[in-house]
């Protein structure tokens, strides 16, 4: 026989329920907007390094752009204050 959940974890599986793998989606934003901006600075380095701006700079762009929408994401999922 289970014995009954507590008010906690009731609260918690109330959250999971309403927010499924929310933990999970995060993480990824913050590993994926890391990398994305690691790539913009690279290419930012080698903008001011004089490599050629034509190949460079949509390259700088995409990945700011990129960082972007992932940090946009992870404001999108916080609770309203």
């Amino acid at each position: 026989m289970q014995k009954p959940l507590n008010k906690e974890q009731m609260d918690r599986l109330r959250a999971e329920a309403a927010a499924p793998g929310k933990g999970f989606r995060r993480f990824f934003y913050v590993a994926l907007a890391g990398s994305a901006f690691l790539g913009a600075f690279v290419f930012l380095m080698k903008a001011i390094a004089g490599e050629d701006l034509a190949q460079t700079l949509p390259n700088l762009l995409l990945q700011s752009g990129v960082g972007a929408g992932l940090i946009w994401l992870w404001r999108r999922e916080q609770p309203p204050e």
